[in-house]
Order: structure tokens, then C-alpha cells, then sequence
């Protein structure tokens, strides 16, 4: 099944909240010399035109990413994701969304490496050219989850794994965590980022219980709801697990959530959390 095209979506609440994310692990990660890998497992098209018929349907960046370029003052979290937005938009019009791909491409130095996979048989001829050089980005056409056993462990020594499927069919709720358990097996030092939809409050439940029974150690839980998470609304909320985060992801996490949860809230029952579903 493969109808799900995220330019309907681009730059909502959840992708600020799972970009916002990525840039920081990708900020600490740059931080020392090593070299890093990357892998996403759903790149999709890697950055969006929000002036396209789809991504105009909906509007869903008019209540994201626009509410968040106007900010008068924020946390240098905010302001680094912010940054690779702003030069993507070099004029005050905010025309293009940068994807999970550009915002790590924004930190990839010559030595790093990015290996990108995308499905969808439209979006991926499109990723293929945004990333023509092959030494910096390899795009596959094919199963990231796959992927996540055949690339592990990669020859840099340290990387992240983006795992944020579409949830479009069930069965992706038990596959990421299958992926998880896999790569963590072959690379338990890497860094792991889980994004989930909230749907429900069961439903995401469920699946962090899921994540807690591996028994994987070090795993941190963000979380953002900008409206009461059992409204029928559609996506109430999103939420990232983060195996092995950076050692300042949390106390990072305590300045930008609150700034979240008052700038995007939709009523007076948004929420956020914050914790350690099972500790180091």
C-alpha cells in the first residue's frame, strides 16, 4: 500500500517537533571529529514545495512552520532548525519545507555519509535528484526497514537511524520496532529515532509499551499534542523515541517542548512529555 504522500503534510506540527530532533542529533553528532552515517528509512522527496497544489490543499504549514519563523526569541535548538529553513527561503516568502534528508544534509560534512530510501515509485525518482552525488548520498529505491539489517553497522562507527514510516497499515507499528531490535543488535551504539503519529492515546501507548519489552537501555520519550489527544480530529499529536540520545537531549528537549505546546496548541488540552521509558 502505497497512497500516503507526505507534501499533503509538510511542515505540520509533526514534522517540526521530528525535524527539530534530527537537528539536534545531528548537531551533537558534528560535534567531534568522527565520521558519521545516516540512514533514513522513509526519505520521501526530501524537501517539499509548500506553494504545490498538495501542500496548498491543506495548509498544514500555515498552522507549523509558519507559526514557528515567527518567533521573537528562542532556544538555540530552535533557532539552528530554523536556520536551515530560512536558507532554503532566502526571500521573506516561505515557499519550500525541508524534509528529514535536507535537514541532515544541512550538518553532513565530506566525510559523512547519507543513505537514503524511498518506495513510492513517484517520490523516489524525485529524492534521486535531489541527491545526485552518490558519494555523499546513496537513494535507494526499496524496503527501509530492510535496509536498517543490511546497512548495520556501518563502516563510520557512529550514525543515526531515522525510522518514520507512514503507519498507513497496522503492521508498520510491530515492523519498527522488529527494525529496531535488528539494528540495535548489529550497531547498540548507534542512535535510534522512532517518530509515531498520535492517533490515540491507546494507540501510541501500545506502541511505546512495544519499545519498553525489548529492554533496550537509554531510551528517551518526546512527545507533542496540540489538541486533546482523544479528539476526532485525525493526528492529535506526535511523538519521537530516541534510543541512545545525545547526553543534553533531554535538558534541550525541557526549553523547546513548552515553546511548542503554547505555539502550536489548538486547545486548552495540548500536552507534552517528557521521560526515559527505560533508562541507561
Amino acid at each position: 500500500m502505497l497512497s500516503y504522500r507526505h507534501i499533503y503534510h509538510a511542515g505540520n506540527h509533526a514534522d517540526i517537533l521530528k525535524h527539530l530532533v534530527v537537528s539536534q542529533i545531528c548537531h551533537h553528532l558534528t560535534a567531534k571529529e568522527a565520521p558519521f552515517f545516516y540512514l533514513d528509512t522513509h526519505a520521501g522527496i526530501g524537501q517539499y514545495a509548500l506553494d504545490s497544489q498538495q501542500a496548498q490543499m491543506n495548509k498544514e504549514f500555515k498552522t507549523g512552520i509558519s507559526q514557528l519563523l515567527e518567533l521573537k526569541s528562542a532556544p538555540d535548538s530552535i533557532k539552528r532548525f530554523l536556520k536551515i529553513v530560512k536558507e532554503m527561503n532566502p526571500t521573506s516568502n516561505l515557499k519550500v519545507y525541508p524534509g528529514s534528508p535536507k535537514v541532515v544534509e544541512a550538518y553532513t560534512r565530506q566525510k559523512d555519509k547519507m543513505h537514503l530510501c524511498e518506495l513510492h515509485p513517484k517520490d523516489h525518482p524525485t529524492l534521486a535528484a535531489l541527491f545526485p552525488n552518490k558519494r555523499r548520498a546513496n537513494v535507494e529505491k526499496g524496503n527501509g526497514f530492510a535496509a536498517v539489517k543490511a546497512m548495520l553497522p556501518p563502516p563510520q562507527k557512529r550514525g543515526l537511524v531515522l525510522m518514520d514510516p507512514p503507519y498507513e497499515v497496522k503492521e508498520d507499528y510491530k515492523t519498527v520496532v522488529k527494525a529496531l531490535v535488528e539494528g540495535h543488535q548489529r550497531f547498540s551504539h548507534g542512535i535510534y529515532a522512532i517518530w509515531y503519529p498520535v492517533l490515540s492515546r491507546k494507540q501510541a501507548d501500545n506502541l511505546i509499551n512495544s519499545v519498553q519489552r525489548t529492554k533496550i537501555r537509554n531510551v528517551l520519550l518526546l512527545e507533542l499534542n496540540i489538541r486533546d489527544i482523544d479528539a476526532d480530529k485525525g493526528m492529535n499529536g506526535s511523538g519521537m523515541i530516541i534510543v541512545n540520545p545525545p547526553w543534553k537531549m533531554e535538558s534541550e528537549a525541557q526549553e523547546f517542548l513548552p515553546i511548542l505546546k503554547e505555539l502550536l496548541q489548538e486547545d486548552n488540552r495540548s500536552s507534552f512529555q517528557l521521560r526515559w521509558i527505560t533508562p541507561e
